[in-house]
């Protein structure tokens, strides 16, 4: 095999619970991931070194060397199977950069499936899942894709029944926004106010509105943590959740660390509705509808 290509979706946040900061730098959390219609495609083909390259949606802002996290990927994946291999990687770019969609660990979980078919590895998935896991945060859920609760850092996943599907609008903002930089913000803010910060617990209603399929009932639980860290260095985005409100969306959300606002729709035909309005509002440089729960990567 000298070629494989692989598919793999963005994720929102549906609910995202963030607890004092730990010793080691890290947060506990609970996330609950969502992995929407919006796709990234990463062909792997057989070479002699590592190489990447990238094109698409906003792809010079994406690294074409050793700091790309799909290189980095590819690199874990030979060093665990003892091996001297090389792949070059062609990313094709859909899901935001540094949008909060989590693109870079969809990117990463997509070589790890293109690399483990294209050198024959055969390697099952609780193997990839660790070398995931050491790689980042997101790129567990990266690799399972469907709708899961995450723990610890967000790595530690149990997945959720859905009863249904649910429609999305992604607003689009210009330029991205450094998730660790909004972790610290969220750690100032919460300093300065003074408060003592819980552990993060699971919304069981968000949960019972999942397995229900029960949109409506889901956007009025939907929540982020990072949101008020998020807004305070992007002021615009204020502007953006209300316009989604405005224009008639079940519930929205800052995704992850942003700064893509995720609005959720009753229906197909009512998320085509709202993405138009949004965009009439000019609140947003550009609109997407997609769908979910989606499964993980694919080989295409």
């Amino acid at each position: 095999m000298n070629s494989v290509t692989v598919r793999v979706p963005a994720k929102v946040n549906l609910q995202l619970a963030v607890g004092p900061l730990r010793d080691d730098g890290y947060h506990d959390l609970v996330n609950v991931f969502h992995a929407v219609s919006v796709f990234d495609e990463v062909t792997a083909v057989a070479e002699t070194g590592m190489s990447v390259r990238v094109e698409g949606e906003s792809a010079d802002q994406v690294p074409e060397d050793g700091d790309n996290l799909a290189i980095r990927a590819a690199v874990a994946l030979a060093r665990h199977a003892g091996r001297s291999y090389g792949v070059s990687l062609a990313i094709r770019k859909a899901i935001p950069v540094a949008g909060g969609m989590a693109g870079g660990s969809a990117d990463a979980a997509a070589a790890l499936v293109a690399c483990n078919e294209l050198w024959g590895l055969g390697l099952p998935t609780e193997d990839l899942m660790e070398i995931a896991a050491d790689l980042g945060s997101d790129v567990p859920f990266a690799l399972l894709g469907g709708t899961a609760v995450g723990t610890g850092r967000g790595e530690r996943l149990t997945p959720v029944e859905v009863g249904g599907t649910f429609h999305w609008v992604f607003a689009l903002a210009d330029g991205g926004l450094s998730t660790a930089t909004v972790y610290g913000e969220c750690d100032r803010v919460r300093e300065a106010d003074g408060q003592g910060v819980p552990l993060p617990r699971t919304s069981e209603a968000l949960l019972a509105a999942l397995r229900a399929g029960d949109a409506r009932a889901l956007g009025a639980e939907l929540s982020n943590d990072l949101q008020p860290a998020a807004l305070s260095l992007r002021e615009s985005l204020g502007r953006t959740l209300q316009a989604g409100r405005a224009c008639g969306a079940l519930g929205g959300l800052v995704s992850g660390s942003g700064p893509t606002c995720a609005f959720l729709a009753e229906s197909e035909a009512h998320a085509t509705e709202l993405a138009a309005s949004l965009k009439e509002a000019g609140v947003a440089r550009d609109v997407l509808t997609a769908y979910g729960p989606v499964p993980g990567p694919t080989v295409v």
